[in-house]
């Protein structure tokens, strides 16, 4: 399926099925490259469902509009899954979301904003937020009522520049901005080597509206948003993350931040997929 551009009246059900039309496109992009960030991909698709097609209104005739929403990918590497959303707007083509990775292409493994869709190069972890601080404020000294959303994880939490941006956020009270944090608790080639617990009693510390949800449940995402739509400070949806979701066979792999795969695996993963529908 393909989606014209965000839709707020999009149901639970609609969110799913483009949730899983993005996992379908994910497999696709990395069957024939044998590695990648495949598992965080699978995970954040629900997100990203909700996000993009119901939260911050991408358009693709507003790309370059100064008033247009922005969403800011900060965990770069996770970019598969946002190549899976730019395909399901159609503002990348199928033939060149097949050349993913490759010498040349203009999708890299971790993003560049030279890519259209994408708001900022984020190889680098930990810079996202405060990008998306700069965001907003601009957004507000120019009248603007558009929306900034910024997606991190939980190793970024590890980093001070995410809760300097925190800190700043808060205190200018920039409602207009919403951070969603990835939880999956992996980074590098295990665990996520700081503990961070308890991640939402820290951003409620630091004056942000938060709700906490399964980052796999569509319906607690949507509720999250709805439930925090109208809070005068920013906002936050802490998503706990299954890495691989959808494809049990990928679901608890270890080593899962950067996936190696077979050859004849990937020809099990889509059918694996469809199986587990719904």
């Amino acid at each position: 399926m393909t989606v014209a551009h965000a839709d707020a009246r999009l149901t639970v059900g609609e969110l799913r099925e483009i949730a899983f039309s993005l996992r379908k496109r994910m497999l696709r992009m990395a069957a024939d490259k044998g590695e990648g960030y495949i598992a965080q991909g699978l995970g954040i698709a629900d997100l990203l469902a909700a996000v993009c097609f119901r939260e911050a209104k991408i358009d693709p005739a507003r790309l370059n509009d100064p008033g247009r929403d922005r969403f800011i990918l900060s965990t770069g590497h996770y970019s598969i899954a946002f190549y899976a959303v730019l395909g399901e707007l159609g503002i990348i083509s199928d033939d060149e979301a097949a050349t993913y990775a490759l010498n040349g292409s203009s999708l890299p493994m971790s993003t560049f904003d030279s890519t259209p869709g994408v708001e900022i190069t984020s190889g680098s972890l930990g810079h996202g937020l405060g990008q998306g601080v700069g965001m907003a404020l601009g957004l507000r000294l120019d009248g603007s009522d558009a929306t900034v959303l910024v997606e991190l994880s939980d190793g970024e939490l590890q980093e001070g520049s995410t809760w300097e941006a925190a800190m700043a956020a808060a205190s200018f009270r920039l409602d207009k901005l919403w951070a969603v944090v990835d939880c999956n608790g992996i980074q590098a080639d295990g665990p996520v080597v700081v503990d961070m617990e308890p991640v939402a009693a820290k951003w409620d510390a630091f004056g942000w509206a938060v709700r906490e949800v399964d980052g796999n449940d569509m319906g607690q995402i949507v509720s999250a948003f709805d439930e925090l739509r109208g809070a005068s400070s920013p906002k936050v949806i802490v998503a706990r993350t299954t890495p691989g979701w959808g494809v049990p066979s990928l679901v608890g792999r270890e080593r899962a931040h950067f996936v190696r795969v077979t050859d004849d695996e990937w020809d099990g993963f889509i059918g694996e997929l469809e199986g587990h529908r719904g």
